[in-house]
């Protein structure tokens, strides 16, 4: 009996040995700059930890840092989450990297890492006035309070005229090797890679989980391209074009519309694109409309519609706050100019040198409605009384290429096949069959 008490309690001690919970880690990269797309990256990484239920999350980091309010929306997330989050520099944690890092429950670093060097700098790469330098200092002495760290330390790293006997001088910021953060309680472990910081913790029964974007957000990722949003912006251009000269929702204009959405949802879900962006871009738009539609000549709607219409195009691209430049880099918004400029300039040199051309393919007659719908079979579209082809008359407004002409004392909406005609000058009529007359100028 006593034998069969012995074997009972040894299976007993060996199935809850077997037994013992597999631990969930997540494991997400901050391998890049710190800007609106990390930031969307870590809320997502964050939230697919939520709902797997991950009871670790690692943060594999390797970075010079970025955009300080960026910074300050991913320490917010981390602080926020329930869960142990560890940060494991694997080379870099500069800037806002160091922010990051303090912000974590447990800091393990490689051999050749570093930490620290917070000072804040504008897009030239120079240091920013003081109000930011005394924004950061804030930051980083609460985070490390936060997290039990020395904050006099973190606000050393940001402030060159913090003094800290025995690890700092006057005129330095502080920056930490392996060793040193050790020391002063900036570093919880020197590890060569992840495996090594859960055996540090006794884990040894865990599945490790690499968190990394779908699809759908890797093509959101893709259409950030300032060259890709170069293309877009000039199929924008073109398909309105091409939409007004055959009027009615056909492939131009679901193609501009299309292109118009994958240029400003992605800037959008990544925080560049605000809501009066978007707003200052549709309207300059519309100026553009009124002033090609309604107003003759070329006057005030035209230089607004056009001003706001690139403008808010190269402020959606970038990461400004309110108008506020300090932390954009000059090399951003060149590259932003010259997506929105050469955008827009070349749907125009497509309109005037390969508009006809276009219309006469092979290609567009597949996917445009180019048929003539003929009054013999059927079709009674047009409202003249009498065939106008062959009357001439005069523009009564500029068509470029849609507007109004002058026939026989009446007027008539009229439009061109790419054709600018000055307010004034002789037109001759090409085809009266819709009720928009198509017109030449004589």
């Amino acid at each position: 009996m006593k034998n069969l008490s012995l074997i009972f309690l040894f299976c007993c001690t060996l199935l809850s040995a077997t037994c013992v919970a597999q631990q969930h880690v997540m494991v997400m990269e901050i391998k890049n700059e710190i800007d609106p797309r990390m930031t969307r990256y870590v809320g997502l990484a964050l939230e697919h930890a939520t709902e797997t239920n991950a009871d670790i999350v690692i943060i594999e980091m390797d970075t010079y840092g970025g955009v300080l309010t960026d910074a300050k929306d991913i320490v917010d997330k981390i602080m926020a989450f329930k869960k142990p989050v560890w940060v494991f520099i694997n080379s870099d944690a500069a800037s806002a990297g160091a922010l990051i890092s303090i912000a974590c429950d447990s800091i393990y670093m490689s051999p050749a890492a570093s930490i620290g060097a917070a000072t804040v700098v504008n897009g030239n790469g120079e240091k920013a006035p003081d109000k930011y330098q005394s924004y950061m200092r804030s930051i980083m002495r609460s985070t490390a309070e936060e997290n039990h760290r020395d904050p006099k330390i973190a606000e050393g790293m940001v402030d060159e005229d913090v003094v800290i006997e025995g690890i700092k001088k006057e005129g330095q910021i502080i920056t930490f090797s392996t060793t040193e953060a050790l020391q002063y309680g900036y570093c919880d472990g020197k590890v060569e890679s992840i495996e090594e910081i859960l055996k540090k913790n006794n884990i040894t029964s865990y599945e490790l989980d690499y968190y990394n974007l779908g699809a759908t957000d890797k093509i959101v990722a893709f259409f950030l391209n300032p060259f890709i949003s170069g293309l877009l912006i000039l199929v924008i251009i073109a398909g309105i074009y091409f939409e007004m000269q055959a009027p009615g929702i056909g492939f131009a204009g679901v193609a501009a519309l299309m292109a118009l959405i994958l240029y400003l949802v992605p800037y959008y879900l990544n925080g560049l694109a605000e809501n009066w962006e978007i707003l200052a871009f549709l309207i300059g738009l519309a100026l553009i409309g009124v002033e090609v539609f309604i107003l003759p000549g070329f006057g005030v709607a035209g230089v607004a519609g056009i001003t706001l219409t690139i403008g808010s195009l190269v402020l959606i691209m970038i990461n400004n706050k309110a108008f506020d430049f300090e932390f954009v880099r000059m090399h951003d918004i060149l590259l932003a100019l010259a997506a929105a400029i050469g955008g827009m300039l070349g749907g125009t040199i497509l309109l005037f040198v390969g508009g006809a051309r276009l219309a006469n393919t092979r290609f567009y007659k597949r996917v445009a409605l180019t048929d003539t719908q003929d009054r013999a079979q059927g079709f009674t579209s047009g409202f003249a009384k009498e065939s106008l082809k062959g009357k001439r008359g005069i523009a009564h407004t500029v068509l470029r290429p849609s507007g109004k002409v002058m026939i026989d004392h009446e007027l008539h909406d009229a439009f061109t096949r790419g054709e600018y005609i000055e307010q004034g000058e002789t037109i001759e009529v090409v085809d009266s069959e819709t009720t928009s007359l198509r017109v030449k100028k004589v």
